[in-house]
């Protein structure tokens, strides 16, 4: 409970302290409904308990934001109601980086005065781990801090953009998912909580990230707040942890920050920044994949060099070099077999004899001799056209959100150094879930014949689907083609030609990546029937 309210309710607010205490695992809330199974924190600003619960009707397990307070206490009742409000509002709307409202309970209509409960908002439960837990051991590596605050503002500006106030401005409301993104798993917006509120929240999550320390007031016990200057300015991250990249640092100061000219107000801002990060993050990673600079002690890679020029054309001659190999390998093949035809044709040739079939008698008395056995030629591949550049390109995940979302276009932007890459994910398709793909869609239905994949991660399975529009269910569409990704170039042919306008490329089975599994994708380029 805290302790100002506490101190104003007086003697009424003893009541409250018991039933308070009351919460505990196995109590039963919400007209019999939900019994408490685990609390996961306390958010003390408006006396927001966080619970896991099973749903005793649905059989599934429920997060349960518990407002506690005494029902006689008007101003207690007025702020529960706003945040109730807010909740209920919240429950139409969706994204992957929110956990969805299942129900809001008030008093008398879920929950009896009796109870010692204002009001409860009941969300989906979030698989994964606590973000607290996360930060407790060591700060997240800067690139990873940047991923997972990416996830969370696309869903705070696509919110922003609805009106809503998302209150994510308390740790232990968000946890991170199994394939490593941040998600609000606590909804209840406190009923003074602004979108300044929600932008002001990112910085502070990136900062906690990178640093391990809670920047905003009403942290748990458990974070040790952020450090302050003489000037009673926030200590940058990079002060604090010196592997953390400058860009980083400024972003999360400048969001949490009010004063100045150099704040940054909007969600839209930081996901440019992060995007940036992003992209410095990917060159990085092509320079190890090439033998560049050091690595970090913390297996991080930050440099303000930028070799994708060097990369790209390590690349091509790569590609150059091979197909060179292969057309050298065919030709000597070739002659090898013409050889073999002369040698068969020569009836003074030494060696095994060879039982041919007899000429015909027309050919002996002519005295001609019948020409030598062809080899039957190789069936010819089948004719592509040029390229079709595709209208739109999505992340196509059918159970929520996608992965790396904004980075989607750059599959098929033409510049192979330029990639969109799936989450790392610590276990394999399909065991935390069927796939995920990217879905093109082209201005006019083409007869699509080939898909090739440039800077693609080896060992990863690809399935070539069909779809009917933007948005299909998985099993509305139809697999046309599969292969394996390699080292380069991937050339995955269809079974047959297949005309149509939308098609999703799905990944199946991810590559390995240092013993967790993600997969690259450079470039993707679709080629009609010729």
């Amino acid at each position: 409970m805290d302790t100002r309210r506490s101190e104003q309710a007086g003697g009424a607010n003893h009541v409250g302290k018991a039933q308070v205490g009351s919460l505990a695992p196995g109590r039963v809330v919400g007209d019999g409904r939900y019994r408490l199974l685990a609390q996961f924190g306390v958010d003390e600003r408006g006396d927001a308990h966080l619970w896991r619960a099973r749903d005793g009707q649905l059989k599934r397990d429920v997060a349960l934001t518990l407002l506690v307070g005494d029902p006689a206490d008007p101003e207690a009742a007025r702020l529960a109601r706003r945040t109730l409000e807010r909740a209920t509002h919240a429950s139409k709307f969706g994204h992957g980086g929110v956990a969805r409202v299942l129900d809001v309970l008030a008093l008398g209509s879920g929950i009896t005065s009796s109870e010692g409960l204002l009001g409860v908002v009941v969300a989906e439960w979030t698989k994964g781990s606590d973000l607290v837990d996360l930060v407790a051991q060591r700060p997240v590596a800067p690139a990873a801090a940047a991923r997972m605050v990416q996830a969370l503002a696309e869903a705070v500006e696509q919110a922003h953009q609805n009106g809503l106030v998302l209150g994510l401005d308390h740790p232990q409301r968000l946890r991170l998912t199994p394939s490593g993104a941040l998600k609000l798993a606590f909804p209840g917006p406190l009923p003074e909580a602004t979108l300044r509120d929600d932008v002001k929240a990112l910085g502070a999550v990136l900062y906690l990230l990178l640093t391990g320390r809670w920047a905003l007031p009403g942290g748990p016990p458990a974070i040790p707040a952020a450090p302050m200057t003489p000037q009673n300015r926030i200590v940058p991250p990079r002060q604090l942890v010196p592997t953390v990249p400058a860009d980083l640092s400024s972003l999360a100061v400048r969001t949490i920050e009010d004063g100045g000219n150099g704040g940054i107000r909007t969600s839209a801002a930081i996901l440019r920044v992060l995007d940036q990060v992003a992209e410095e993050e990917e060159r990085t990673q092509l320079i190890k994949a090439v033998g560049g600079d050091a690595v970090e002690p913390d297996g991080t890679i930050w440099t303000t060099k930028k070799p994708v020029k060097d990369v790209a054309r390590r690349r091509k001659l790569a590609l150059g070099v091979t197909v060179l190999v292969v057309a050298t390998v065919i030709i000597l093949a070739w002659g090898g077999l013409m050889l073999i035809n002369v040698f068969q044709g020569d009836s003074k040739a030494s060696g095994p004899s060879i039982n041919v079939a007899a000429p015909p008698a027309s050919s002996q008395q002519n005295g001609t001799q019948p020409p030598p056995p062809s080899t039957p030629a190789p069936p010819p591949s089948p004719s592509v056209g040029a390229a079709v550049p595709p209208q739109s390109v999505a992340v196509y995940n059918p159970e929520g959100k996608g992965d790396n979302t904004g980075r989607a276009k750059y599959a098929t932007d033409g510049k192979p150094e330029t990639e969109w890459r799936t989450e790392k994910y610590k276990q394999q398709f399909p065991t935390i879930k069927p796939g995920v793909g990217l879905l093109v869609a082209f201005e006019n239905p083409i007869n699509l014949s080939q898909v090739k994949v440039i800077g693609g991660t080896p060992g990863t399975k690809v399935e070539i689907r069909s779809a009917t529009g933007k948005n299909p269910d998985l099993a509305d569409t139809k697999v046309v083609g599969n292969g394996d990704l390699k080292d380069g170039e991937t050339t995955i042919a269809l079974a047959q030609p297949t005309q149509g306008q939308y098609f999703i490329v799905w990944i199946t089975q991810l590559g390995d990546a240092d013993g967790q599994f993600m997969t690259e994708i450079g470039d993707l380029s679709f080629l009609p029937a010729g």
